[in-house]
Formats: structure tokens, C-alpha cells, sequence
């Protein structure tokens, strides 16, 4: 899901875009029945210690890493509404998803795909120019 946006979308307010409709469509399919791997994994190793979850803990990392700078990206093209901060907007995405993930999944909610999909819209909606 992510090769496609980095390879696909200019970096910025596209890439996070198509990084949110990759993992959501990555839930949607039910590519894994538990929904995202390393959401599944990360609730069931949060209190424990090891290997698998230290390396878990980096995949989770390294994907607030990407959506983080992505939006610092689409900051500084000037994509983001004024007083926009690109990490509270990385963090209210990454949160968004893994709730839809969650939901969707626990509840067999499939509706709850489109709300998700409305809300990063809205997140991500363009700059609107002043006139």
C-alpha cells in the first residue's frame, strides 16, 4: 500500500492522500481478515517485550514517519490551510485510519471505510485561494 502512493503521488497533501486510500482500501479488501497486520499486532504486543514487537513498534515508526513528512511536504508547498500544523494533521491521519481499521473489523462495518474516506478528504481539502 505504500510503494503505490510513493511511487504514484507527488509528495505532499497527493501523497497523504493516496497513502490514506491505500491503507483504507488495504482494510477494505480484507487483504489480512483481522484487518492491518501491524494494527492487529501492535494492540496484541503493546505490553510485552522482545524482538518481534520491538520490530513491529519500528514498521509503526517509520509510518508515523512517512505520513509526518508528508505533511511537513505539503506545508511547505503551501497545500495546508493557514495555521495548519503537519503534525497534528500526521497524527489525527494515522489515528483516523487505524480507528477505521478497528471498527471496521471488530464491528464488520464497512460503512465505516466511507466516513473514513470523507474525513481525510476533509482533512486534506485544498487551500482555498483569497481573493
Amino acid at each position: 500500500m505504500v510503494t503505490p502512493a510513493l511511487t504514484a503521488a507527488v509528495p505532499g497533501r497527493d501523497r497523504l492522500a493516496a497513502l490514506s486510500e491505500g491503507f483504507l482500501s488495504y482494510v477494505e479488501r480484507r487483504v489480512f481478515p483481522g484487518g492491518c497486520f501491524f494494527v492487529a499486532t501492535s494492540a496484541e504486543l503493546r505490553a510485552r517485550s522482545g524482538p518481534v514487537r520491538d520490530r513491529v513498534a519500528e514498521y509503526q515508526q517509520q509510518w508515523r514517519d512517512l505520513l509526518k513528512h508528508e505533511a511537513l511536504a505539503a506545508e511547505e508547498k503551501g497545500e495546508l490551510q493557514t495555521g495548519a500544523d503537519p503534525e497534528q494533521l500526521a497524527f489525527e491521519l494515522g489515528a483516523l485510519l487505524t480507528g477505521a481499521n478497528i471498527i471496521t473489523v471488530l464491528h464488520s462495518d464497512q460503512g465505516v471505510i466511507d466516513r473514513a474516506r470523507l474525513a481525510v478528504r476533509t482533512r486534506l481539502a485544498p487551500v482555498e485561494a483569497s481573493g
